[in-house]
Formats: C-alpha cells, sequence, structure tokens
C-alpha cells in the first residue's frame, strides 16, 4: 500500500488536490451528507437527480411542519412576497422557486407575486447572477427585486429588537398579504444555523438593524457559534425579526457536497426551522481533532467567492488547530475580499490583534460595516497563521489582510512545514462551513 495518500479539497466549480504521506494524516472530518469527492462527475445523471430534488421538495411542501399548505395560506391573498437568498448563497433557486410559485398559484392563478433577494449586507446580484440562479424564464418573467440595506426610503420601522436595536425592514413586508420565504440550512458560524428567520435578519434588514444585531458584545458570546441556538443574542434578534415581518411558510432545503437537495423542511418558520436545524446537527457534528496544520475550504461555489466567505470555513479549522498552528483555507475568493470596509479593518491595521483591540471598544449602538466578520477573522489569525490557496485573487490583497498566500495546496503545505515542522500532523475538514467541530 502506498505511503501517500490524495484529498480532493472543494475549490470553486472543481476542487483542489491535497497530496501527503499517510502517517502525517490524524483526521479527516466530513458530516455525512457530503459525499466522497473523488466521485467522478461523469457518474452523476442530472435530468434523474433534478427529478429526484423535486420530489423531495413537493412532498416537503404537500407535508408542512405546524401548518397549513401554502396553497391554503395563499388562496385568498392578494400579494405574497417571496424571499430568497443571493448569489451567495448555493440555495437551487431553479428547483425550488418554481415549485414554491406553482404552490402559490395553484389555487390563486391570478394572485400578484413579487420576488426580494435578501442580499443582507451583501452588493446586488446582478442580472447574470439572477439568470444562473433562478433560470432565464422565472428571470424574465417574475417581478424580481433586490434588497438594499443602504436604502433607507424602501425600509418601514418594525419595532425594538430584544437587543435594544430598532428594527427596520424591506416595506414590501407590508405590502404583502402574505410573506414566504425560501432558503438552506447549514451550520452558522455565529447565528448558529442558517435558513428560517435569517431571510428576515439579516436578508431584508436596514443597514442600521444588521449594526445592532452583529455588535461586537454579541459575536463575543459563547453562545454565538456554529450550532448553538439556546440563548444565542443572535438568534433571538432574528426570531423577533422574523415575527414582525409576519413570516408565515418557509420552505429550507439541506444539501450534499453536490449542491444536491437531499431533505427538505417546510412549514411553520420556527417550527420547521427547528426540524431542520435538528436534522443538521444529527448529521454535520464532528468531534475535534487537534494537529498543527489543518486543511478546509468553504465547500467550492458559491461560498468560496470572496475572502468575506471564507472566513466561516475558517471557523472550523479555528476549532481544531493548535495555537500558533496552520489553518490551510482553499478558496478561489475571484470576488476578491467581499467588502472594502471588511479589507481596510486589516490593511489600516498593524496586526489581528490591533483589530481585535479596536472592535472590542466600539459599544453595542454604535457597530460599522463588517466589524462583526473582521472581528472573527481577527481571533482567527490570533489563534493561528493563514494561508489562502486561490489562483483567482490577488496575492497582494490577501496579504494586505494580514495573511499568507499560495497559488496551489502543494506549495501551502511547504509554506506550513517551514511554520511548524516538516512532519507535523495534519486534520482535514474538506468543507468548513458544513460540519459543527464540538
Amino acid at each position: 500500500m502506498s505511503d501517500i495518500i490524495s484529498i480532493r479539497i472543494p475549490y470553486s466549480t472543481s476542487y483542489k488536490e491535497l497530496t501527503l504521506k499517510s502517517s502525517r494524516l490524524k483526521a479527516v472530518l466530513t458530516a455525512s451528507n457530503q459525499k466522497d469527492e473523488s466521485t467522478e462527475v461523469s457518474s452523476y445523471n442530472c435530468d434523474s437527480s433534478k427529478s429526484k430534488q423535486e420530489d423531495i421538495v413537493r412532498e416537503a411542501l404537500k407535508n408542512p411542519v405546524c401548518s397549513e399548505r401554502l396553497r391554503a395560506l395563499a388562496k385568498d391573498a392578494e400579494k405574497v412576497l417571496v424571499i430568497t437568498s443571493d448569489h451567495t448563497r448555493p440555495v437551487p433557486s431553479a428547483i425550488t422557486m418554481p415549485l414554491l410559485l406553482e404552490e402559490i398559484r395553484s389555487q390563486n392563478p391570478d394572485v400578484q407575486i413579487k420576488i426580494l433577494i435578501a442580499t443582507g449586507f451583501h452588493r446586488p446580484s446582478t442580472c447574470e447572477e439572477i439568470i444562473a440562479k433562478f433560470g432565464a424564464q422565472i428571470a424574465e418573467k417574475e417581478d424580481i427585486i433586490n434588497h438594499n440595506s443602504n436604502d433607507n426610503d424602501s425600509m418601514v420601522f418594525k419595532g425594538i429588537l430584544p437587543s435594544g436595536g430598532e428594527l427596520w425592514l424591506n416595506s414590501l413586508v407590508d405590502w404583502a398579504d402574505l410573506v414566504v420565504a425560501e432558503g438552506f440550512i447549514e451550520p452558522h458560524f455565529f447565528a448558529g444555523f442558517s435558513g428560517g428567520r435569517k431571510s428576515i435578519l439579516p436578508g431584508i434588514a436596514s443597514k442600521k438593524t444588521v449594526f445592532a444585531n452583529h455588535c461586537s458584545e454579541f459575536i463575543a458570546s459563547k453562545y454565538a457559534r456554529t450550532g448553538i441556538l439556546e440563548n444565542n443574542p443572535i438568534h433571538i434578534d432574528m426570531l423577533f425579526a422574523a415575527q414582525k415581518a409576519n413570516l408565515r411558510f418557509i420552505l429550507n432545503v439541506v444539501l450534499n457536497s453536490n449542491k444536491e437537495i437531499i431533505k427538505a423542511f417546510a412549514g411553520h418558520p420556527e417550527k420547521a426551522h427547528e426540524q431542520g436545524c435538528e436534522y443538521i446537527r444529527q448529521i454535520a457534528k464532528v468531534k475535534a481533532v487537534k494537529a498543527d496544520i489543518v486543511v478546509t475550504s468553504n465547500g467550492g461555489y458559491h461560498l468560496d467567492q470572496n475572502i468575506y466567505q471564507a472566513v466561516k470555513g475558517m471557523t472550523a479549522a479555528e476549532s481544531c488547530v493548535n495555537d500558533g498552528g496552520v489553518i490551510i483555507m482553499v478558496a478561489a475568493c475571484n470576488d476578491g475580499h467581499g467588502g472594502d470596509a471588511f479589507y481596510r479593518w486589516f490593511a489600516d491595521a498593524s496586526s489581528p490583534a490591533d483589530v481585535a483591540r479596536k472592535i472590542s471598544h466600539i459599544p453595542r449602538n454604535r457597530t460599522i460595516a463588517d466589524q462583526w466578520q473582521a472581528q472573527i477573522l481577527a481571533r482567527v489569525l490570533m489563534k493561528a497563521n493563514v494561508i489562502m490557496v486561490t489562483d483567482q485573487c490577488d496575492p497582494k490583497l490577501i496579504k494586505d489582510m494580514k495573511m499568507l498566500h499560495a497559488f496551489s495546496l502543494d506549495e501551502a503545505l511547504k509554506m506550513a512545514e517551514d511554520i511548524v515542522g516538516k512532519d507535523s500532523d495534519v486534520v482535514v475538514i474538506p468543507d468548513g462551513v458544513g460540519v459543527i467541530v464540538e
């Protein structure tokens, strides 16, 4: 048997290959819904897979959790708002959205429907991204709107969050007789899990409200961690926002590593989401294994488009890497840093500790752009060195943000060995955003 092993790490729409001695590999941590990345793409039958995924979604819509069917809720509605994820999320809307619209119109064909893209604090989705996400037919025929968190004129005041911040949401929630949301559920590095209430906050909230919810005090909470909902101050605010938006029905899916739907949860915004989170918890939890080098990714496209999103995968590695060790983060980052304010936090700082110190002194009601992501990245960088592996992003940008850059995994591994030693143990987490490390 060969002493050399190869492990495929998701990268953009493909993968990069890690090669090392088997004696150095301490563990490969994967969730049970993550397929073996060595599976040949040619064996994947797109037509049968799409049909199977549609069946999973239809079954969920037919049997909603603690709710009437969506068609019954929509029967007497004049205006329905459907909230959906943006280009940074792998929600397979080309499959889910037609089925949602079909369900809404089945007993109310003349209902007026608007589709609102929950951009949160991200940039708007482009026309090309909208077509890629929904398909040409929906992109051309449906009324699709990008939420803009900076447009105060498009917001409506909905109360005071449990945290004390003001809740401002896209005014289309008041335009609609029925508010519905689609999304997907996976572990989330400070909200506990994605999906459900996140479609509202931060999805369609104002910048002011996102800032209140993402304050440094909450990000620092021991409860604002992957897989935790109970006592999580960020989650508590999000639940309140969803209730005030009168979110009535959700469709949330679970995906495997090929971004295929393997499970769907529909119905009551809280109850259906809770069931989905428990399902994810059971399949995604892994036991932490410590090592000097931890290799991970953001699961490839869509979530590895920029450094901002790549922080999520780093937090899984953070749970396993030894102090002073190395995290090798595989992410294309073809969209750059993901936010100029996020970039400037590090480019203008002397060190990650300098970033952390400045953010820790910002009061809850004075939160500024992207400080939450900067706060977490600083925390990671204060524990370990981070080497970003990409051939699609400017190396200078990465170095400005206090990280190291490598074009390949081989190059990154050699750099890591120079830091922690040639024979250091290695842990691999192929998809860092898909696991809950305990």
